[in-house]
């Protein structure tokens, strides 16, 4: 048993490993069931996880990963503030108005849209700020919206997978493994270029007949003034120069031995400062309560439980079991395990939370280091892990977050999107991504 747990306390006299696995499995399955809110969750299974016996409290704030919990909170912040100047909805007008506000060309500019701002946002933030200028304009063009926002989901997760910062299982596995942003540019970001057509081509040939309209119709798009969309140009600039900044950090945190938390946690300073100088002491204190509002504290409370939950599987010794079992499944040979995690993940993902997923994931691959050569060897297992993840959230309308929030927003407008139409149409699209994702892997690594 590893020296981190307290086996002569742990509950019932059971083995620390046994406590472990029931704690985890039962929120596991309830976060799945979604009865009781999944932050609730992650903090019950981690106090049990300390009271049970299985991790002591300072072994536990060991097993949080703060470099995540920082760069989540930094960027959040960041975009918190940055979304009030009104530029995410500028781009959308902006482009609708470059392809003449014909149908298709609307849908492909704001599915780029959408895969670019998903890169460097928060894939969550990204459609809220996307798709109420969607409806807008498919309601003008007089075409139905559904199309549009399904491409804006596959999209929005799509364009997350390409960069470090872009979704939460690639900031765990950066953090943890000291992957930076320009490894995630270099081996993700072109598998993600491929997958980019490869999902608008199908998408083209299913819909292509509802997307018509008028000439009327698309001159009243046309007339839409992108630059009311800016309501506040000072803030637009101080929020352009901070995230040039944020990003040139990300790309240069390793030369400058700089963890991407610092980087994200200092630019949120920044533009908080930025944003109220010369403010009155009342509506610095307004604005200020405004920017933490708006952070997603229910995410960053989910991670912080997890990870303790997740170190309590690692400290008691269930993961390199499991990492023993996945080998032996794999018959110990690199390549069928990078494809085994490839697929394992994406079909998981499409049902399952992937950041919980993810989080057990991670120490299982740490494990195969000494089988496969030392963690350099690893890398192909990391990018299938990423791939898998992130991508798989597109199969099925539970996958991932940004699916539920799109649909929630579509059954406000009247434009609903059911699970099982969902499904019918996106998880044959996602099986085609992680088909691209196979071959770029194969292909380049193995």
């Amino acid at each position: 048993m590893h020296a981190e747990t307290t086996a002569g306390h742990v509950i019932l006299g059971w083995s620390a490993a046994w406590v472990a696995t029931v704690i985890f499995v039962a929120v596991y399955v309830m976060v799945v069931l979604e009865k009781l809110n999944r932050a609730i969750l992650a903090l019950l299974g981690a106090g049990l996880m300390i009271l049970g016996g299985v991790l002591t409290q300072e072994a536990a704030v060991r097993g949080i990963d703060f470099n995540t919990i920082g760069l989540l909170l930094g960027m959040m912040v960041i975009v918190g503030i940055t979304g009030k100047c009104g530029v995410f909805q500028f781009l959308a007008i902006w482009s609708a108005k470059k392809v003449r506000a014909r149908p298709m060309g609307v849908l492909f500019m704001l599915s780029i849209v959408t895969g670019v701002l998903s890169a460097f946002l928060d894939n969550v933030t990204t459609v809220l700020l996307i798709v109420p200028v969607t409806l807008l304009i498919t309601e003008e063009l007089k075409v139905k919206p559904y199309p549009y926002l399904i491409s804006e989901v596959l999209f929005s997760n799509i364009g997350g997978t390409a960069t470090l910062i872009g979704d939460p299982p690639n900031i765990m596995i950066g953090s943890s493994v000291g992957l930076t942003f320009n490894d995630f540019v270099l081996h993700l970001t072109p598998a993600i270029l491929l997958v980019m057509p490869a999902t608008l081509i199908p998408i083209f040939l299913i819909w292509r007949k509802d997307l018509v309209t008028t000439e009327a119709a698309m001159e009243k798009v046309m007339r839409f003034n992108d630059r009311e969309a800016i309501t506040d140009l000072r803030l637009l600039k101080q929020s352009m120069f901070v995230l040039a900044c944020v990003i040139s950090g990300f790309i240069l945190a390793h030369a400058l031995h700089v963890e991407p938390a610092t980087v994200a946690m200092f630019g949120a300073a920044v533009l908080l400062l930025l944003d109220n100088l010369g403010r009155s002491a009342d509506e610095q204190s307004k604005n200020v309560h405004h920017a933490f509002a708006e952070v997603e504290w229910v995410t960053l409370i989910f991670f912080l439980g997890l990870f303790i939950l997740v170190h309590g599987l690692e400290v008691s010794g269930v993961i390199a079991k499991m990492a023993q079992a996945l080998l032996a499944a794999t018959g110990g040979d690199r390549n069928v395990t990078v494809i085994a995690i490839l697929w394992g993940s994406a079909i998981l993902s499409a049902f399952i939370d992937n950041i919980p997923f993810v989080a057990t994931m991670i120490p299982l691959i740490k494990s195969m280091a000494s089988t496969f050569g030392g963690s350099h060897a690893l890398l192909p297992l990391w990018w299938a892990l990423s791939l898998g993840a992130c991508l798989g959230g597109n199969g099925t309308l539970i996958g991932a977050s940004a699916n539920l929030v799109v649909a929630g927003m579509a059954e406000r407008a009247g434009q609903p999107i059911r699970f099982m139409a969902y499904l019918k149409s996106c998880f044959l699209l996602m099986v085609l991504s992680v088909a691209v994702c196979h071959l770029y892997l194969w292909l380049r690594y193995l």
